[in-house]
C-alpha cells in the first residue's frame, strides 16, 4: 500500500511519481504552452511572472522556488520579483505584463465574473489574440502543476551552495 501512517498523518503520495503517464502528459502540455507563448511574443520572463503570480495565489512553495530561480536565470530582477504580489501598486511592469498578470489571476480565481470581464477587456486593449490565449494557457498549466505539488506536499529543497 502506498500510504503509510507516520504519527497521526498519512504520508502524501507524489502523484507525479504515482501516475507518471499523466504527469508526462502535463509536462508535454507545459512544453507546448511555452512554445505557444514564445510564438505569441512573450519572453521567458513574462511566462515566469505568470507562473510566479499564480503560484503565489495558490500558495505553492515548491513552484515558487522553481519559478523564482527560473525567472532569475531568464534575467528577471529581484526587485520586480519582490513586488510581484503587489504588481498593481507599482510602475515596474509593462502594460503587456500587467494585462497578462490580470488574465492569470482571473484564470486562477475565475469566480468573480466582473473581474474576469474587466481583465479580459483590458488585455484585449494591449495584447494580441495569440498573447491572450498564451497568457491563459500559461496560467492554466501552472495551476495544474500547483495542484500536483500542493497535494503531493512536494518539499522545497535546501538551498544549493553557489
Amino acid at each position: 500500500m502506498s500510504n503509510s501512517t507516520t504519527g497521526s498523518a498519512l504520508r502524501r503520495i507524489f502523484v507525479d511519481k504515482q501516475s507518471p503517464k499523466a504527469f508526462h502528459a502535463l509536462l508535454q502540455t507545459a512544453e507546448a504552452v511555452r512554445t505557444v507563448a514564445a510564438e505569441a511574443g512573450f519572453d521567458r520572463t513574462t511566462v515566469e511572472l505568470i507562473n510566479l503570480r499564480v503560484s503565489q495565489m495558490n500558495g505553492c512553495a515548491y513552484c515558487l522556488d522553481i519559478h523564482t530561480r527560473a525567472a532569475l536565470r531568464a534575467g528577471e530582477s529581484p526587485q520586480r520579483l519582490g513586488v510581484l504580489a503587489a504588481w498593481r501598486d507599482t510602475g515596474l511592469f509593462t502594460d503587456s505584463e500587467r494585462a497578462a498578470l490580470a488574465l492569470a489571476e482571473v484564470t486562477t480565481d475565475p469566480a468573480d465574473a466582473d473581474a474576469q470581464a474587466s481583465a479580459y477587456e483590458a488585455a484585449r486593449q494591449v495584447l494580441t489574440d495569440d498573447q491572450v490565449s498564451a497568457a491563459i494557457w500559461v496560467a492554466i498549466t501552472i495551476n495544474a502543476f500547483n495542484r500536483v505539488s500542493i497535494l503531493s506536499k512536494h518539499p522545497v529543497p535546501a538551498p544549493r551552495a553557489e
